[in-house]
């Protein structure tokens, strides 16, 4: 008997960098239904305060359980990084306590534990990802033996939002950015920005193939998977009808070109205003 349920999965991102995220969960789980929200009106995240950056991903978790989702990623590592924890312990309980919000960076630094074999990670990231000191904090828990290094990368988003990932000018602001971490000798980097995925290639020439690139996409895939095995009191609510709906705060010709080549397929998105 087919599910008929109408409820989903929901993706949040910051802008559309997330939509590689999504196009890595529906390959490993296509009979899902999914809503993607991406908050393009007000991108980056990276640059505004903690309080700005939890006000609107609550705005975006209340949008997508009022969508009739049951289960949220938060693809955006820094509303992951600023907002995951206290929507967890604070905001579900009281709203939509059978609901589940779920972050990036847990199942990203566990990955990158295991794969470092100096215990040398460095990390590339937002501003405010990289303050948060999410990632270095997990990484340690995991090992207090690995030493991070962090970078922020503050242009590239508004780089790759403007669809100038290919740009010369892009390229030296890579170079100079991921040098510090080379210097330090990591041996693993974790790319802690769903936008980056993109820049993927040009980020593997310039750290040199001693380095291992940790990107997001296929891991939190299999993750969030592995949490649905888990958890059938949530994954019995969710549809399985392949349904696809994709919202953003402003809808731009750059959102549907740059946003189909992140998902790898032709998007059609709707408009919505968060408040």
């Amino acid at each position: 008997m087919a599910n008929t349920k109408k409820n989903f999965i929901g993706v949040f991102d910051s802008g559309f960098g997330g939509l590689a995220i999504l196009k890595e969960i529906v390959k490993k789980m296509p009979d899902y239904n999914y809503i993607y929200l991406g908050d393009t009106a007000r991108t980056p995240y990276g640059t505004r305060s903690q309080e700005t950056v939890y006000k609107f991903t609550e705005q975006a978790v209340d949008f997508l359980f009022k969508k009739g989702c049951w289960l949220i990623i938060l693809a955006c590592n820094t509303a992951s990084a600023e907002a995951l924890r206290a929507i967890q312990r604070n905001y579900l309980p009281r709203k939509y306590p059978n609901k589940r919000v779920l972050g990036v960076i847990i199942p990203v630094s566990e990955k990158a534990s295991v794969k470092t074999i100096g215990n040398k990670i460095g990390v590339i990231a937002t501003n405010g990802t990289v303050k948060s000191n999410a990632f270095k904090r997990e990484l340690q828990k995991l090992n207090p033996k690995i030493k991070v290094s962090q970078q922020a990368a503050p242009l590239l988003v508004s780089l790759v939002e403007a669809g100038e990932q290919n740009s010369k000018a892009t390229s030296l602001i890579l170079e100079n950015y991921l040098r510090p971490l080379v210097k330090n000798k990591i041996d693993t980097l974790i790319l802690g920005c769903t936008h980056y995925d993109v820049l993927e290639k040009k980020i593997k020439k310039i750290v040199g193939k001693n380095v291992s690139v940790i990107t997001e996409g296929k891991i939190v895939a299999g993750k969030l998977k592995d949490y649905l095995e888990k958890h059938p009191e949530i994954e019995t609510k969710i549809g399985k009808n392949s349904k696809r709906i994709f919202y953003t705060t402003d809808l731009t010709d750059n959102f549907s070109v740059l946003g189909s080549k992140f998902f790898g397929k032709k998007i059609n998105s709707k408009k919505i205003k968060l408040n």
